[in-house]
């Protein structure tokens, strides 16, 4: 990733880290815990595409593991933030924008369903419980609806952020657009089939006299003093 990316990335996910540790985790909620860190790299994947929300979820999800109070393996929400960043990082529209907000959050509900399976997947295979122990029924409804009641108010923003820095969607939107209008802008005034047949309607205009070319009697004689008296026919 190029360093705006790298920076901005950093400075977003260590701050989600702090806010979900400090904040959102001594709300004593019912369930799971609202994952901040889990819609911060959802945001930045939509805008990066799969590659950066690969290398971004990966990256947040060691930080998770390493910071303090994390009582879990080493690597085990890395996994699962990686994979859930490249998955995202797929849904990124061509033109780089979402054309509504149901794109991303359908992302979010998805992500946020998605890594809590992954992450007692992977719990299982390492010998943690904690998530069976808890009840899986309840830790995925409680994490998608939390996560979708927070996302409305973090997801735009990251985004928005992302996209200040992020010159290709947008240039690319601009250039397909200039180039879109140029194409139009030579289709409309030059040569090929579809100048000719642009040209068609207002030969029609002209009536019979139009159509009959050079062999109308109408045309040989002065158009000055003619043109007004042919009914239908515009005056030039």
């Amino acid at each position: 990733m190029r360093v705006s990316r790298t920076l901005l990335a950093s400075v977003l996910v260590v701050a989600a880290l702090v806010v979900q540790v400090c904040v959102l985790a001594r709300f004593g909620l019912p369930g799971a815990v609202p994952d901040l860190l889990l819609l911060t790299v959802l945001a930045l994947a939509l805008v990066y595409g799969h590659v950066g929300g690969c290398l971004v979820g990966f990256s947040a999800g060691l930080l998770a593991d390493l910071a303090p109070p994390a009582d879990h393996a080493v690597g085990r929400y890395a996994l699962v933030l990686c994979v859930i960043g490249y998955a995202a990082g797929l849904t990124k529209p061509e033109t780089g924008q979402h054309r509504s907000a149901t794109g991303p959050m359908v992302v979010v509900a998805a992500g946020a369903v998605a890594s809590t399976l992954l992450y007692a997947l992977v719990g299982t295979l390492v010998g943690d419980t904690a998530v069976q122990d808890a009840g899986i029924g309840k830790l995925l409804l409680t994490a998608t609806l939390y996560d979708l009641l927070l996302a409305p108010f973090t997801v735009p923003v990251v985004m928005a952020m992302a996209r200040r820095l992020e010159s290709d969607p947008l240039a690319g939107d601009g250039g397909s657009g200039s180039s879109g209008g140029a194409d139009t802008g030579v289709r409309w005034l030059g040569g090929g089939g579809t100048g000719l047949r642009t040209r068609a309607p207002r030969r029609s205009r002209y009536g019979k006299a139009a159509r009959l070319g050079g062999r109308s009697p109408l045309l040989g004689r002065p158009a000055r003093g003619k043109v007004g008296r042919v009914k239908g026919v515009k005056r030039l």
